[in-house]
């Protein structure tokens, strides 16, 4: 039988652990604070905030929430950023992506504060996870940490695809699994675009994590029997259903239960640890800026 990791069920444990932290934090008269800023008018950006907002007051962290016209000048961002890094209650901040296109995104992720960046985007605590001594780590490759240990697949000695090089999944997971530590060291091939026979490497593979965008990419015929497979994406895909669309993953799920020994569904399997994940680092940021000793789950 195959394992259908559930992602929902997963988040729900981190999270209910996270409270015994935040529980912590309150006995010392310190409350979590978690300041989102939206610079867009997108509804997937906006539905995405909305569902952090709501992840915080579900276990006691504090949110701000702030919203910047999206035709407003750059300046109105930085300096937005700027007092969110001086203002000592406020201990994570996280900018939704993506910004405008008169934004430079890499000045966005350079202007935060390296000890609030709960993204883990900034160049600092970058370079910090590469040399193996992590601030935060970013929060999508830490929920599949924890999706692999809940279905009792150690990375240790095994071949690990990653499909896709994005800086936010593909670039921090290859490095997470290649660490000489818990939750790592394991082989790690990163596949892309360029990659020619994508199926010859994933069919090497022990574990194959599908991050690259493209619906259903990654089928069965690609994998090898006992594969564990991790698919991040969301696409969506026009189907005759009542919006008009569905949502898939970048593997095709059905084909590749038949071979996987443990996969992540799309919806449910890594989207929530995602935010998960989020209040994780926002916790772990009280606590460091603090100076209070915080149990994490």
């Amino acid at each position: 039988m195959t394992d259908v990791i559930d992602g929902n069920a997963v988040a729900s444990d981190i999270r209910t652990a996270l409270t015994d932290s935040i529980d912590t934090l309150a006995e010392a008269g310190e409350t979590p604070t978690l300041a989102t800023v939206l610079m867009s008018d997108d509804p997937a950006s906006e539905t995405y905030v909305s569902m952090k907002q709501n992840d915080c007051e579900e276990v006691g962290i504090d949110a701000l929430d702030i919203h910047i016209d999206p035709d407003a000048p750059a300046q109105e961002l930085y300096d937005t950023i700027d007092d969110l890094n001086e203002d000592d209650d406020v201990n994570g901040i996280l900018v939704q992506m993506p910004v405008p296109d008169h934004v430079d995104q890499r000045e966005v992720l350079r202007r935060i504060d390296p000890e609030k960046d709960v993204d883990g985007f900034h160049p600092e605590n970058v370079g910090r996870l590469v040399a193996g001594d992590a601030r935060y780590k970013p929060c999508t490759p830490h929920g599949i940490q924890k999706l692999l240990d809940s279905a009792g697949v150690d990375p240790e000695g095994k071949d690990a695809v990653i499909v896709g090089r994005s800086d936010i999944v593909g670039k921090p997971m290859a490095n997470l699994l290649l660490q000489k530590t818990d939750g790592g060291n394991a082989t790690v091939t990163v596949c892309h675009s360029r990659t020619d026979d994508l199926a010859e490497k994933t069919r090497q593979a022990d574990i194959v994590i599908a991050a690259v965008g493209v619906p259903e990419i990654v089928d069965g015929s690609m994998l090898s029997e006992g594969t564990t497979v991790i698919d991040v994406g969301v696409n969506r895909v026009d189907a005759d259903t009542e919006k008009g669309y569905e949502l898939v993953g970048d593997v095709d799920f059905e084909s590749a239960q038949e071979k996987a020994s443990a996969i992540t569904p799309v919806p449910g399997g890594v989207g929530p640890m995602t935010r998960a994940m989020l209040l994780y680092n926002t916790v772990k940021a009280a606590g460091r800026q603090t100076g209070i000793d915080v149990a994490l789950p």
